[in-house]
């Protein structure tokens, strides 16, 4: 059976990361994982949640380390803009602000024969 169209990155993690384009495209990587290599025996859905919390959790490492790396520069305006992305990054991955995004969770719905 064909594979289902992807499914969609969380709404609210769009809006939020809509700066950060690249970020959109990784998590849409991560969730193209679920439908492309389907886990046996764990509903995808719950799949599409970890990698998700596991994308988000690599950008807030990402973002510090680049905060970290700012502060040896001492440049003021790199430091600012560092640390807005680290705190960014941070709202992202806590999971009640993009969770309960219905378009994700009907996604899987819809297409939960296809991908069993």
């Amino acid at each position: 059976m064909k594979n289902p169209s992807p499914p969609p990155v969380p709404l609210r993690l769009r809006e939020m990361l809509k700066d950060y384009p690249e970020h959109i495209e990784r998590l849409q990587e991560s969730l193209n994982t679920v439908v492309d290599q389907p886990s046996k025996g764990t509903p995808p859905f719950e799949v599409a949640i970890w990698v998700l919390e596991s994308r988000l959790g690599a950008f807030v490492m990402e973002a510090r380390k680049e905060l970290k790396d700012a502060q040896t520069t001492g440049n003021g305006d790199a430091i600012s803009q560092a640390d807005a992305k680290e705190r960014l990054m941070s709202r992202a991955s806590w999971k009640h602000v993009w969770l309960t995004d219905q378009a994700l969770w009907e996604y899987f719905q819809l297409h939960k024969d296809a991908l069993q």
